[in-house]
């Protein structure tokens, strides 16, 4: 039962990361402003369009 109780709450905390990352490119769209990622070990900036 602890299992299931655990998978539920890993699912829940990835829900809202999706929600949240999805709210910041939005925000980001809007002010028209970078997001820096880090892709194969460099930091790069990208412009949400």
């Amino acid at each position: 039962m602890k299992a299931k109780s655990n998978i539920d709450k890993r699912n829940r905390i990835l829900l809202g990361l999706e929600k949240s990352y999805a709210k910041m490119l939005d925000f980001k769209k809007q002010k028209k402003s970078e997001v820096v990622v880090l892709r194969g070990g460099k930091i790069i900036k990208l412009k949400p369009e």
